[in-house]
């Protein structure tokens, strides 16, 4: 998967980890978007990297996700 289709599918990723945080976060679209792109290519490169799956593996979809919510998570208490 290039960087371009990791930063594609990291927008769309922050979208869904900003709908399944609980809680208001007070962030912003764009924010939203760069907390997706940076679990998305945390979860994309680092599970490649440990050999957790392949590229183009719908676990990667699922990674991203969750590292999406996890930083999420971490700003938001940051913020506070």
């Amino acid at each position: 998967m290039g960087i371009i289709a990791t930063i594609f599918i990291g927008l769309i990723v922050g979208l869904i980890a900003r709908l399944l945080h609980p809680g208001k976060d007070g962030l912003g679209l764009i924010m939203t978007a760069l907390l997706g792109i940076a679990g998305s290519m945390l979860a994309t490169y680092g599970g490649q990297f440990l050999g957790i799956y392949r590229a183009g593996e719908a676990a990667g979809f699922i990674g991203a996700v969750i590292g999406a919510i996890v930083i999420l998570f971490v700003v938001t208490r940051l913020k506070k």
